[in-house]
């Protein structure tokens, strides 16, 4: 394997790598560089063909000297997922999106050679679950967007219009009570890539979580679903105990044993489900899982906790049409430059959650979708 590194970073000067053939070149020594067919040109005429290469990036990829972008050019890049890097004059940090968060290992492995290849070799994670590849000179973002193409790979992530969906791991999780990987993927597919051409009023972040513990903090964006389990006691097995197991359970102190029965407060229960299974009598074994939706929540300069809608969803599809009468609305009528947290605030809650909880929204899907706004 044959690695140029082109420039003479501290990084360059460090790196070793076993079975490896590491050529190092100065700038001033490359005329250019054909990311296509792998190969770099010589200021001397001679065309070298390489494995890997590593780039100094504060210097063009393809010349000696750096390609200032314009304003344009940065605003432009910015809508594919690339934003500036203020610590350069001409590099940006990709973001490459995941499906909620997860990528297989030889995707992982295509991320690795593109930051090699195309940037300072370094790579970051989002709080939004995407791959940032750091410090990519702007003459090399169409190179990296054609490399990751090939293996189904696309930046993006940007912009006002619904973002990529963020998922826990409540698929898997002890605690998770929902399928978040499923549901958040059917969210990705049918919100973020059928809604990519979309124009909305501002950006649009969706999060699923398994369970109340809010380790995604769903309620924190415009549309948040968690988990729910809802319990079914049977009251005729409930002996009343004065050591009761569910009162012990509960985090919440929702359970209380009055007058000889169980009680639970459904202002406090928040359907956690560590509940279910625990009366030695069975009066807890049965529940209902579902989801509930928090409308209008966002972090920033201006956080806002979302709003509970009162329904409880128990069918998927519900839940996902219930999703889109929110995208829906939002551009129907959010006023540009404001979040849905605002848009809500202005209509009030009550009219937004009367609207969602009927389907007259979809009926106007193909004139909103259509409105030149």
């Amino acid at each position: 394997m044959k690695i140029y590194l082109i420039g003479q970073s501290d990084a360059v000067d460090t790196l070793s790598c076993k079975n490896a053939d590491i050529i190092k070149l100065d700038n001033s020594a490359v005329s250019s560089i054909d990311h296509r067919n792998k190969t770099i040109t010589l200021t001397s005429g001679e065309t070298a063909a390489y494995d890997m290469l590593i780039l100094d990036t504060s210097v063009s990829a393809s010349a000696g000297e750096a390609v200032i972008p314009t304003a344009e050019d940065i605003a432009r890049v910015k809508g594919l997922g690339f934003l500036r890097d203020k610590t350069t004059a001409d590099c940006f940090n990709a973001r490459v999106l995941t499906r909620n968060g997860k990528i297989t290992a030889a995707e992982s492995a295509v991320i690795a050679e593109a930051a090699v290849r195309f940037g300072s070799g370094e790579i970051a994670m989002t709080t939004r679950q995407t791959i940032e590849i750091q410090r990519i000179p702007y003459v090399n973002i169409e190179p990296l967007r054609e490399f990751l193409g090939r293996y189904g790979l696309e930046t993006g992530g940007t912009g006002p219009k619904v973002r990529p969906v963020v998922s826990c791991k409540g698929t898997t999780c002890v605690f998770g009570l929902i399928d978040t990987y499923g549901v958040s993927e059917a969210i990705h597919n049918r919100f973020y890539t059928g809604y990519h051409g979309v124009k909305l009023p501002h950006k649009f972040k969706i999060g699923v979580g398994g369970c109340p513990n809010n380790c995604v903090k769903p309620d924190l964006n415009d549309v948040g679903i968690v988990g729910q389990n809802m319990p079914a006691a049977d009251m005729d097995k409930c002996r009343g105990c004065a050591n009761c197991q569910i009162e012990k359970t509960c985090p919440m102190k929702a359970a209380a044993v009055v007058e000889g029965k169980i009680v639970i407060d459904t202002e406090l229960c928040n359907n956690c489900g560590r509940c279910i299974g625990k009366c030695p009598f069975k009066a807890f074994e049965n529940a209902v899982n579902g989801y509930r939706i928090y409308i209008g929540g966002r972090w920033g300069k201006k956080a806002a906790r979302g709003q509970a809608l009162f329904k409880l969803f128990t069918d998927t599809e519900d839940l996902l049409n219930t999703v889109e009468k929110t995208i829906l609305l939002f551009r129907e009528q959010g006023i540009a430059g404001e979040r849905f947290a605002d848009t809500i605030q202005r209509i009030g809650f009550a009219e937004v959650e009367k609207e969602l909880l009927s389907d007259d929204i979809l009926s106007r899907k193909d004139a909103i979708l259509h409105d030149e706004k």
